[in-house]
């Protein structure tokens, strides 16, 4: 088995670091292969833009799910890019590793989805929920928090969870992975 962990800290050595690294010696040591893109380590630019596109399908005016998907169907999807989707499509396991900022996840995830989960590489109209390009793999988030456990219960004063983890549970789905459930680290 082959897991992914995607890290989205700027700190090398942050909890979040480290929970990576206990992450990927424990999934090792069961006799899982493990790959990790450390999303501020590695340099990804997350702001999609027509300069990762320099054939562009309509150079006129920028549309990103118009440029992802032609990228995708004559192969000029950005090196970067590519890279982070092979790295997807390799793992049975990804795990998602990022302290919660501001009830959400860091710009540089977001930016990172926005980037590599593309229209006509990732997924298409048909190719989605139970027919996604990741259907039966499993995917879980693990965050770490500024506020006691307790205050990310059902009415706790930091937010319940399940919301703030949300939007990234819907996209994981939305391109085919199972969800396990996530882990918090207050």
């Amino acid at each position: 088995m082959h897991a992914l962990i995607v890290l989205a800290h700027p700190e090398a050595k942050s909890f979040n670091a480290q929970l990576k690294d206990v992450a990927a010696a424990t999934l090792e040591s069961q006799g899982w292969t493990v790959e990790v893109s450390d999303l501020y380590a590695q340099g990804f630019d997350p702001a999609e833009g027509p300069r990762h596109f320099p054939a562009p399908k309509r150079p006129d005016w920028f549309g990103a799910q118009t440029e992802q998907r032609h990228a995708a169907e004559t192969g000029a999807t950005a090196r970067e890019v590519q890279g982070e989707i092979d790295k997807l499509a390799r793992a049975d396991f990804v795990l998602f590793q990022y302290p919660i900022w501001w009830f959400s996840m860091p710009a540089m995830l977001k930016g990172w989805i926005d980037r590599v989960f593309t229209f006509g590489g990732v997924y298409t109209g048909k190719n989605r929920y139970e027919h996604g390009r990741f259907l039966g793999k499993r995917a879980m988030v693990s965050v770490t928090a500024g506020a006691p456990g307790q205050t990310y219960d059902y009415n706790g004063r930091s937010a319940e969870l399940s919301l703030l983890l949300w939007p990234m549970h819907k996209s994981l789905v939305y391109v085919g992975y199972d969800v396990l459930p996530p882990h918090l680290s207050p």
